[in-house]
């Protein structure tokens, strides 16, 4: 059963299914460049990897620890005078490692190896203050940008701060709304940001992955990727349609699309 969506489903930006939606999207997108990727070019799936503090609940959040050497001391007839200290108070604050996979478009190989093109696929980590997801993107967006590498960035997280290397009231000034896009920076015309505004009543474009100077560029259908990556998900299992909630919700003009994608969806399961 396909989404009920004509692009990008706002039901996968639920936390526990965005992850596998992510990286299924980043292998598939890969896969889907790789047979119109001239001879000498390839494409491979790079990672970013950090610590980051988790929120689950693993244990108490504050812990006092007795100190065996008290009890020990009490033993035998002799009584030993206690040294006095002040008890810690154990603050324990789980981590966990955090891995996101990235497309790096390369021509050469061994130490002629060199990147063209870098295509990230934003996470909520990149779009949430405060989390070193986001510190590290940003400052590898910004290395990326004073380097000769394109940079692809789509964002199909409607939560979360703008992140894409585009100025966000430049954009506003020439989009009035849009819930998703997808931004891309060429080195050679530096100044120049090449916007894909999308709607949630939209499909998903087909954007120019652009190669080195003189190669021209490839054509990625990002709505083909979309659909290999929901069939091949267990996402039309794991969602349920008619109890789920969107979040965040969506815009007002946008609820009776919304409802009647969601009752011909549940016509369908139905055979209403």
């Amino acid at each position: 059963m396909p989404s009920p969506f004509p692009g990008m489903d706002p039901f996968l930006e639920q936390p526990t299914v965005f992850p596998d939606f992510h990286n299924r999207f980043i292998a598939y997108l890969s896969e889907f460049l790789k047979p119109d990727l001239p001879q000498s070019y390839y494409a491979a799936i790079g990672s970013r990897a950090w610590v980051e503090i988790t929120e689950r609940h693993i244990g108490p959040d504050v812990a006092v620890i007795r100190d065996q050497r008290s009890d020990d001391r009490r033993i035998g007839s002799v009584a030993v005078a206690e040294p006095k200290f002040t008890q810690p108070v154990v603050i324990h604050v789980p981590h966990d490692e955090r891995i996101e996979t990235l497309i790096e478009i390369c021509v050469g190989r061994g130490t002629e190896r060199r990147i063209v093109t870098v295509i990230e696929v934003l996470s909520p980590s990149n779009k949430t203050i405060g989390e070193h997801g986001r510190s590290l993107y940003l400052q590898k967006q910004k290395e990326l940008l004073d380097t000769k590498t394109h940079l692809l960035e789509i964002d199909l997280l409607r939560k979360g701060l703008h992140s894409t290397a585009v100025p966000r009231d430049r954009l506003d000034r020439k989009v009035s709304h849009f819930d998703y896009h997808v931004c891309l920076h060429r080195f050679d015309e530096f100044e120049d940001y090449f916007v894909y505004p999308i709607r949630i009543t939209q499909s998903l474009p087909t954007v120019l992955v652009p190669l080195l100077p003189g190669d021209g560029h490839v054509k990625l259908d990002l709505q083909a990727v979309f659909n290999r990556t929901y069939d091949a998900g267990p996402y039309s299992r794991e969602i349920d349609y008619q109890r789920d909630t969107i979040e965040p919700p969506v815009a007002e003009e946008d609820l009776a699309f919304v409802k009647a994608r969601l009752a011909e969806h549940s016509a369908a399961v139905t055979g209403g």
